[in-house]
């Protein structure tokens, strides 16, 4: 093992708050996804799960959820984003099976690089042989879909569980928007929540950052959300 500590590797991201599984309304189908996902954060699941979906379609948000539920527990954590692989080292792997759940997201960025792969695979073995590390994947597309190299890794990541996180239909982000402005204490009726899902992108990401936007703007305003205020607030 390597001297260095996991608690000694800096990663420049941060946890948001809000992103937990109580503020994480799931699209139809995706209950038994959700629930792995709690055993995991609470160790009681098999060593690794893996789940893809397209691009802002809520993993990311599902891994923080995990690790948030993990740190309540007081579970040692880490969160590592693999999109941003080009400004950090392989070396920030070792000694991470010491942690009690690894949450790794976009994986799908690291494939046809060989030292990355090696080095994820060699931490599937090692996280095979301890007793309390959960490892969490998530990339857009299954393992055998993702243009892996390495067919020894494509095999590891088949180890464990294995579910596509299923898409939200617009009434499921409705929902979902009205939930996360109830949180902030707003209030979002069905006609204002519709005319969002119209007039912006319809990725919860976007709309969430949409609505946090609008909640600072009522605040500062001491407006309701209303279409013409939302209208004069974004220049729609």
């Amino acid at each position: 093992m390597s001297q260095h500590s996991p608690k000694q590797l800096s990663l420049p991201v941060y946890l948001p708050d809000d992103e937990t599984f109580d503020s994480y309304y799931p699209a139809s189908g995706n209950d038994e996804l959700i629930e792995k996902l709690q055993a995991s954060a609470k160790g009681e699941l098999c060593n690794s799960l893996f789940i893809f979906g397209p691009e802002k379609s809520g993993r990311t948000h599902l891994l923080h959820a995990a690790c948030a539920q993990a740190n309540e527990l007081e579970r040692r954590t880490l969160y590592v984003p693999l999109g941003i692989h080009a400004s950090i080292s392989t070396d920030l792997f070792e000694g991470l099976e010491s942690l009690q759940l690894i949450c790794i997201d976009d994986v799908d960025a690291i494939a046809g690089h060989p030292i990355w792969e090696e080095a994820l695979f060699h931490l599937y073995n090692r996280i095979n042989e301890q007793q309390d590390c959960q490892l969490i994947v998530s990339g857009c597309k299954s393992p055998t879909e993702a243009g892996f190299s390495l067919p020894d890794l494509v095999s590891r990541m088949q180890w464990g569980l294995s579910y596509q996180l299923q898409p939200m239909k617009d009434d499921d982000k409705l929902l979902a928007l009205q939930r996360r402005a109830a949180m902030r204490g707003l209030q979002l009726s069905d006609d204002v929540g519709r005319f969002l899902l119209n007039r912006m992108a319809r990725d919860l990401r976007t709309l969430f950052d949409v609505l946090d936007k609008l909640d600072k703007a009522s605040m500062v305003h001491q407006r309701k959300l209303t279409i013409p205020f939302i209208k004069e607030m974004l220049r729609l």
